[in-house]
């Protein structure tokens, strides 16, 4: 190569900058070319150490970036290189000054932040990583037209964030930055549909953008849909099969689809990496309660607490093990950690249940425990746009729209198939139990809480033509046969054993009783059912890891129960003998005689297996799964009497359905 004058020079470095990302050979043979003709040349050798560093040789790197970085203290971009050369050589302490040189002397960096963000997961440290990936996000912000909204968003401010975008949006539909931000706004406030849309338009309109296809099966997995959310991950990982975040939320897809084997070892192989990160412990620990692994999983909680003392969920997730109490020494550490004002939220709201949880099962301070209780539920953030007047008014929607002559003018339609079995109710109410004790029959698989169901209605909900649950008027006999069709084919993922039978155990599918008929008439659809104190008790103590908002108010939870009792009413009097009914005391009290009304229900020939379901061998995915591998105790049934002095906004709320909650349909 001539270079002949400084122009000629300036062209040379840009094409060696232009080519590092992708070509980091021809970079390197373009930097290596500019400094035989000038040596000292500070750009040619930082692309140089950039090249060589991302083409596997990072002490070769370190070489060039040590006296470059004496002799250009403030040059941010090279103190990134030589933190990311020292990550490489396994030097994390220098490489964490290094970085953090870098964002302080250029806080638009954007790639120094991710790097930051990095390797302060690997050592655990959660708060400052997600600071730096935050940093992250509103540094890759670039264009002017977007700040103003990045600024509204990244800091906290998200109504005003989505103003603005709406802004930029209407006037340019297709502004690709717009799209992704308002997706983002879309995520933090939890309406994840809406979300999705935008992230799909983001990625057509610019297909390679990784960080928009991360985002898309963020809020697939999070609206649980793992088989889908998987698919964009392994898209992910075909172009960079080492991403530590790709690699976490593809272990936690596996998860999600029941495939804890492979979780498992998906998990164990991150921590050999990344042994100092509490939180993969923990989702490590819950893919191991699934499989009824009890000690391994407390080994993992145990191990994330050691690594992060103020770590809620860990202890959450131990309490919520009811296999055996937090000991003096635990509820001292919770304690402890509540005293600390620099703690976090989610932390706080985890450590009052686990905290309340402990000091139940001890028995000493019934009034301590449910204020822990009762503290954990005022602070837990409700999602955006929860409204209990909506749960009311659909239920209301739905008893003026499923009647019987409704039902009369629809006979035979649907899809045929008789594979599916929907246990749903409310939580806490035995609906694990049932599925267990059907699971343990030879013809019946058990899988987990599907949310199919709801996303079909969603998606009607989503067509203005076809408003739910009114827009099922206009539905024809070839549609709802599809819709039959079309669930068994989304469940399909769920279904590895064989058998002819399969179980849906969503307990909000009681909201859907009239379509479920409508599109699968020939399924079987259980009501599991408590006694409304019982079950209203339970749920309010129990921090579910999401939905049921309606649960951390006793007045909501009460009024929120009798809808469900109104409203499964109403299908006993219209579709009488559709619901088969399992009430949990009766359970209990007369197992057998219950077990067997209920195969009989199913079509299902008596198997002493049911009986002994403590003993069968499977995956148990629901907040009960370490008490329906234990036989049958009545104890519990009258527990909620212990704290029934602070229980009367939920008695109040529940109203008639004290009396009438047993119903009909048994």
């Amino acid at each position: 190569m001539a270079l002949a004058d400084p122009a000629t020079l300036n062209a040379a470095v840009a094409r060696a900058s232009a080519a590092l990302a992708n070509d980091p050979a021809t970079a390197q043979r373009e930097a290596e070319a500019v400094l035989r003709l000038a040596p000292k040349d500070p750009r040619a050798r930082l692309i140089l150490a950039s090249a060589r560093r991302r083409r596997g040789d990072p002490s070769g790197a370190l070489a060039i970036l040590r006296p470059l970085a004496i002799a250009f203290p403030r040059a941010a971009h090279t103190q990134y290189e030589l933190g990311a050369a020292l990550l490489s050589l396994g030097d994390s302490t220098n490489a964490k000054s290094a970085l953090r040189q870098a964002v302080s002397l250029k806080p638009d960096l954007a790639e120094a932040w991710r790097a930051l963000g990095d390797l302060l997961f690997a050592e655990g440290d959660n708060p400052g990583a997600e600071a730096a990936y935050a940093a992250h996000d509103r540094a890759s912000v670039s264009d002017p037209m977007l700040a103003s909204a990045a600024d509204a968003l990244y800091g906290g401010r998200l109504d005003e964030a989505e103003q603005r975008l709406r802004q930029i949006i209407l006037v340019n539909p297709r502004h690709v930055g717009a799209v992704r931000l308002m997706a983002e706004v879309f995520r933090r406030l939890e309406r994840l549909a809406p979300a999705e849309v935008l992230l799909v338009q983001a990625l057509a309109m610019e297909p390679g953008h990784a960080g928009t296809r991360l985002a898309l099966a963020d809020c697939l997995y999070r609206q649980q849909r793992p088989a889908e959310a998987l698919a964009e991950v392994e898209s992910l990982l075909a172009s960079d099969p080492a991403a530590i975040v790709y690699l976490n939320l593809r272990a936690a897809c596996l998860s999600g689809l029941g495939r804890f084997d492979e979780a498992i070892a998906a998990y164990g192989e991150l921590l050999k990496t990344l042994p100092r990160q509490s939180r993969l412990w923990v989702n490590q620990g819950h893919a191991l309660r699934m499989v009824g692994r009890r000690p391994d999983a407390v080994a993992a909680y145990r191990e994330a607490i050691a690594l992060s003392p103020a770590l809620g969920e860990a202890y959450w997730s131990l309490a919520d093990l009811k296999a055996e109490p937090l000991s003096a020494a635990d509820e001292a550490a919770i304690v402890a950690q509540l005293k600390r004002p620099d703690l976090s939220l989610d932390d706080r709201v985890n450590l009052h249940f686990a905290l309340g949880k402990a000091m139940e099962d001890r028995g000493a301070d019934d009034a301590a425990a449910f204020a822990h209780y009762a503290e954990g539920a005022r602070l837990r953030p409700r999602p955006s746009g929860y409204d209990p007047d909506e749960d009311s008014q659909l239920m209301t929607r739905a008893k003026r729209i499923f009647t019987a002559p409704f039902f009369a003018t629809r006979t035979h339609w649907g899809c045929a198939a008789e594979d599916p079995i929907f246990i749903l109710g409310m939580p806490r109410s035995g609906s694990t139990l049932v599925e267990q004790i059907l699971a343990s029959h030879s013809a019946v698989e058990g899988t987990m809480e599907l949310p199919d169901i709801g996303h079909l209605a969603s998606r009607l909900g989503g067509d203005a033509r076809l408003a739910y649950p009114e827009g099922l008027e206009r539905l024809d006999a070839r549609e709802t046969a599809q819709l039959g069709e079309a669930y068994l084919e989304r469940t399909r993922v769920q279904r590895r054993s064989g058998r002819p039978f399969f179980i849906d155990k969503m307990p909000n599918n009681f909201r859907h009783v009239g379509f479920i008929h409508m599109i699968l008439p020939r399924a079987r659809i259980i009501d599991a059912r408590r006694h409304p104190m019982a079950a209203g008790f339970s749920s309010f103590k129990q921090h579910f890891a999401q939905g049921h908002a309606y649960s951390y108010d006793l007045g909501e939870l009460g009024r929120y129960y009798r809808d469900y009792v109104d409203l499964m009413a109403h299908y006993d009097a219209v579709l009488p003998g559709r619901v088969h009914r399992v009430i949990y005391e009766d359970l209990v009290e007369d197992t057998e005689a219950r077990v067997r009304s209920l195969l009989a229900y199913c079509g299902l020939p008596f198997e002493e297996a049911c009986l002994q379901f403590h003993q069968t061998n499977r995956a148990v995915r629901t907040v009960s799964s370490e008490q329906v591998r234990r036989p049958i105790f009545r104890e519990g049934l009258d527990h909620w009497r212990r704290f029934e002095p602070w229980l009367s906004p939920l008695e109040e709320a529940l109203g008639p359905a004290l009396k009438t909650w047993r119903g009909g349909g048994q």
